[in-house]
């Protein structure tokens, strides 16, 4: 395939928008979304690049600044070996003059898209076109007999299942049973209805198992043994959930590992397709978030349609975080068994300042619920989702994939990444597909996923109480919140054995009854009373204002644990009215 043949491919109305014959002559081995600015390292010698355009910031009225943007652009792709450049006019209406200037000096053919034609569709066709031209030339490769490529080509081209062809594929090759797995090991397609062994990850030794067996007996120790290696199929992506493994279930003999990177490069196309579908996606995902958050609602329920999700159904949108509990993250280039995968970081850093690390996590723990979904990064380092499923079914998915996502992808997943927080997720209502409602509900997505309890998917439904609320506020906030109305109670507190502080939480929980708060304190009515009011003096509140009462609640609400602490035995005897001991 060259680049000229994109012109031709249906339904895509491509235009050349600077291009010159021999460049049009151009080999085309593959298609890469992105809208880094410099994309060069992600970027394979032959590949087309299909940008979105969200890269260029045309706020600048200046031409020279704009052009040096540009130019830098157009550089990483001729760097990289790039085939041509497709440009998606969805973002500013038209290809930028100064980006068709930046190419025809770097010499990179530049080809238009029209808004009304997805990324989506574009990889498709590419990669259609890819696989004949690659199936033609494949006669006899990597060990498969010429009879079984045929035949298994032939069912590719008629786009099989995979179930379906990995069985053909092991009945035919004398092969063990084998999967095809996401780097971070959800099965794509089985040969076989049992369970495949899990592929090595690297710093994860295996454990022995012991059986259990009568206590006279000595108890054997069986260690398993070692998994097979799985075969990378294509180039790795990415991310640790771009590539795709092929698994065998048993050890395969030297014949039979032959015949088995034969399958994997038979496959590959399909990999490559895949990844560059996920990456394309994202892209859709990214400008539909920009017009959502810009209240450009028309444009934006036109994005809707181009990322791929159904017209009418309800969305729910999905906020999450691999970052720690305290929003940071820690870089990592550390490669797994499928991929190495650049780190991500809270903001993004140098190694994914695309954030594709963390939207492509969220799709991994997503994909499960064979729901139409788009995901996309949020620009704070986390991704956000929309999915069409009602908010229940979201959640409870969430709750079963992302423990697993944790613990599957290795040293590159999102513990690794993130820290000792692991990943997170806040789901929000279940709305219809409309650019006004999406908008707040992206917004208590977000904020569920910073109230959620620890260990928990949160959920904007079960924010039903000031405790609930408070907690999706930054603890920066709160603590400054607590420190302004109680701090001179807490000063008082470091310097006296009794605790105002704990005096005034349980004086609010007993709804401002005094005998049960001296019952709760175990001291007599009259402490209880002193000690309000010299809650009163410190604090410039009235207890016995409605206001006042809520704002302290609050700030107690919004203080440490450790405030909070009650006194570990009576004070003073209830009997011994006279004696009982003042505070303060």
């Amino acid at each position: 395939m060259i680049v000229g043949d994109l012109l031709a491919l249906d339904e895509l109305h491509i235009e050349v928008a600077w291009a010159t014959p021999d460049l049009l002559g151009r080999e085309v081995t593959g298609v890469t979304s992105t809208d880094l600015q410099d994309p060069a390292r992600y970027l394979r010698p032959g590949e087309v690049v299909l940008t979105g355009l969200v890269w260029w910031r045309p706020e600048d009225t200046r031409p020279a600044p704009r052009l040096a943007t540009a130019l830098r652009f157009a550089n990483a792709l001729r760097s990289a070996e790039a085939a041509a450049l497709l440009a998606g006019e969805g973002t500013h209406g038209t290809v930028p003059p100064e980006l068709a200037e930046a190419c025809r000096r770097h010499g990179v053919p530049l080809l238009s898209v029209p808004s009304g034609t997805s990324f989506r569709a574009v990889t498709d066709r590419i990669y259609l076109r890819l696989w004949g031209d690659l199936q033609a030339g494949a006669e006899g490769r990597a060990g498969l007999p010429a009879e079984v490529r045929r035949t298994l080509t032939s069912m590719l081209g008629a786009d099989a299942p995979l179930d379906g062809l990995l069985r053909r594929a092991v009945a035919d090759l004398g092969v063990p049973d084998c999967s095809l797995l996401t780097g971070a090991g959800r099965v794509l397609a089985s040969s076989a209805d049992a369970r495949p062994v899990p592929p090595r990850t690297p710093g994860r030794p295996r454990t022995p198992a012991t059986v259990a067996a009568p206590a006279r007996l000595p108890v054997p120790t069986l260690v398993p043994a070692p998994a097979p290696a799985p075969i990378q199929v294509g180039p790795p992506g990415t991310t640790p959930f771009d590539g795709w493994l092929l698994q065998p279930h048993t050890e395969p003999g030297p014949a039979a590992a032959t015949m088995l990177h034969g399958l994997a490069e038979l496959l590959a196309p399909l990999a490559e397709r895949a990844r560059a579908t996920a990456a394309a996606q994202r892209q859709a995902g990214t400008r539909l978030l920009e017009l959502l958050a810009a209240g450009a609602d028309p444009e934006a329920d036109h994005a809707l349609s181009l990322a791929g999700l159904p017209p009418r159904l309800p969305l729910t949108p999905v906020a999450a975080r691999f970052g720690s509990a305290a929003g940071s993250a820690v870089g990592s280039a550390a490669g797994s068994a499928a991929a190495t995968a650049p780190g991500t970081a809270t903001p993004p850093g140098p190694a994914d300042p695309s954030g594709a690390w963390a939207a492509a996590a969220l799709a991994e723990a997503l994909h499960p619920t064979a729901a139409p979904f788009v995901a996309a990064p949020d620009g704070r380092g986390g991704a956000v989702a929309l999915v069409a499923l009602p908010e229940d079914a979201v959640a409870a998915a969430l709750d079963l994939t992302l423990p697993r996502l944790d613990e599957r992808a290795g040293p590159a997943g999102p513990r690794a990444q993130a820290g000792p927080g692991g990943p997170a997720a806040g789901v929000g209502p279940t709305v219809p597909p409309t650019a006004a409602d999406l908008r707040p509900a992206l917004v208590q997505a977000r904020y569920a996923l910073d109230a959620r309890p620890p260990g928990a998917v949160g959920r904007w439904a079960s924010t039903a109480s000031l405790a609930d609320l408070l907690r999706g506020i930054p603890p920066e906030v709160t603590a400054a919140f607590h420190q302004r109305l109680l701090a001179p109670l807490v000063d008082h507190d470091r310097h006296n054995t009794v605790s105002l502080v704990a005096t005034l939480d349980a004086f609010l929980r007993h709804n401002a009854s005094w005998s049960r708060t001296a019952e709760a304190l175990h001291v007599h009515v009259n402490t209880v009373h002193y000690r309000v009011k010299r809650i009163e003096e410190l604090t410039g509140r009235s207890l016995l204002r409605l206001d006042d009462r809520l704002d302290l609640r609050t700030a107690l609400l919004c203080a440490p644990a450790t405030l909070l602490r009650a006194p570990a035995a009576p004070e003073a005897p209830i009997a011994a009215k006279g004696r009982a001991r003042r505070a303060g």
